[in-house]
């Protein structure tokens, strides 16, 4: 029975084994520790909840998920952004069911409360004949998420009305959000609604395959490279910088070789848009929007995002860019639902666009082969993870999962002209291990690890 038991003695262990670059792969299916990331993790940073192209006029909706908290984010007749718990306040319905849409109000289907865009309380069915004149309907809004914020356009929510304001919270991973997402006039576009699909997964793991973990290119892709949409060098995508940022956050600034030059400049976009870039990026972005290939990263804890060009269709020779971004909602210690946002520079040329919008359903979409490659693998690392022997806190015989790439040997760049801790190199895992820490910075916050029984 105490093996199940996450105290003090757990997290320091914890502590010392993440230290070492080294993780228990218990945590990778422990009830307990689950149980802990949706208060400590989840509960207190900002989530990814919408772009704002997807409401693109007063009265528009979205609704979306924390985790286990049904979110819904509208668009007011003044044109600002609102998120609230999406339950009635009645009896506690799941107030909208739709995923999208553009209304007025939002009537509960339980026993017909009404609630504007600003989630007031507008209207209760029978009303003074029920509840009599001294019920105060303005007591019963819609509950607001306590924060919300902006910034170029992707909107995210937070639980903790004590967090830090979401700009800080992303801290330098701006400077390279600018260039995925303000280097073109008008800026992004998402284009449909985000597509769904459920894995069996652990979502650290989801998480970490994005934000850190170029090296399993060359192994799970290799059907990508036998079909001449990678190239076939082996050390592919370990060229270019991974780069380490604070809270958690990572980003591969990939690279087709060690020349650091592109074969095709700026990702493959029409030369149309280049002086766009050139007139909305520093020089520093500019440069590195040149000549990488590849940008493929993450918001700690569960926002991953890739800028991937490729084939539209079989055949073509011309490759077409993207931008996917990704939320991993947890759905259990071994279940992810995959939410999957294309995005497009609105000024884009709409053929381009359409092509576009093919190359992302041909590699990270649901059905991509990327997407498929990766998701049998995450099942393989659940499947594998669930055991005994596996779950065993006190094994200590190789019950670890090895984070070694690099640590203590390779040293940062000084040259690289973007902000954060950058290494000349891709295949490391150095964001992974920036990961893993902040992660348990996060469940150890206000606590003692000397105390003993952690809850």
């Amino acid at each position: 029975m105490s093996k199940n038991i996450i105290n003090g003695k757990t997290l320091q262990m914890l502590r010392e084994k993440i230290e070492s670059g080294l993780l228990p792969q218990w945590v990778l299916s422990d009830p307990d520790m689950y149980e802990l990331e949706l208060e400590k993790i989840f509960g207190r940073t900002w989530q990814f909840l919408a772009h704002e192209s997807e409401l693109p006029e007063p009265g528009c909706f979205v609704t979306r998920w924390i985790v286990n908290d049904p979110v819904l984010v509208t668009k007011t007749k003044s044109g600002e952004i609102k998120a609230f718990l999406n339950s009635c306040t009645h009896r506690g319905t799941h107030l909208c069911a739709a995923d999208y849409g553009k209304q007025k109000s939002f009537t509960c289907p339980y026993h017909g409360w009404t609630f504007n865009l600003e989630g007031k309380l507008i209207g209760v069915a029978l009303g003074d004949k029920v509840y009599g004149e001294e019920m105060k309907k303005e007591e019963w809004d819609l509950r607001p998420i306590p924060k919300i914020g902006v910034y170029q356009g992707m909107i995210f929510g937070n639980l903790d009305p004590d967090a830090m304001p979401l700009e800080d919270y992303l801290g330098n991973m701006k400077w390279y959000f600018d260039i995925l997402l303000a280097r073109s006039d008008g800026g992004m576009e998402v284009k449909g609604v985000p597509q769904r699909w459920v894995v069996q997964a652990n979502w650290k793991v989801t998480s970490e395959n994005f934000e850190a973990d170029p090296y399993h290119v060359q192994m799970t892709h290799r059907s990508a490279k036998e079909l001449g949409i990678a190239p076939k060098d082996p050390f592919f995508p370990g060229y270019g910088h991974q780069v380490v940022l604070e809270n958690g956050h990572g980003i591969n600034v990939i690279t087709a070789d060690a020349t650091g030059r592109s074969p095709f400049p700026f990702q493959g976009m029409p030369e149309s848009m280049w002086p766009m870039f050139e007139r909305n990026l520093t020089s520093e972005q500019l440069e590195l929007m040149r000549n990488a290939i590849v940008f493929v990263g993450g918001v700690f804890p569960n926002l991953g995002f890739i800028s991937f060009s490729a084939p539209p269709l079989e055949g073509e020779t011309n490759i077409y860019n993207y931008l996917n971004f990704r939320v991993w909602r947890p759905l259990g210690p071994d279940k992810v639902e995959v939410w999957s946002w294309f995005t497009i520079d609105k000024a884009a040329p709409e053929e381009y666009k359409e092509k576009s919008y093919l190359s992302y359903l041909g590699t990270f979409g649901p059905s991509g082969i990327l997407e498929q490659d990766d998701a049998e693998i995450w099942a393989r690392i659940a499947q594998a993870s669930g055991g005994l022997m596996a779950r065993d806190k006190e094994l200590s015989y190789n019950n670890v999962l090895n984070y070694l790439m690099g640590l203590d040997r390779v040293e940062p760049d000084e040259t690289f002209p973007g902000p954060g801790v950058a290494y000349p190199i891709c295949f490391l895992d150095a964001v992974s291990r920036n990961m893993h820490k902040y992660w348990l910075e996060l469940l150890i916050k206000d606590h003692s690890i000397a105390e003993g029984v952690y809850r």
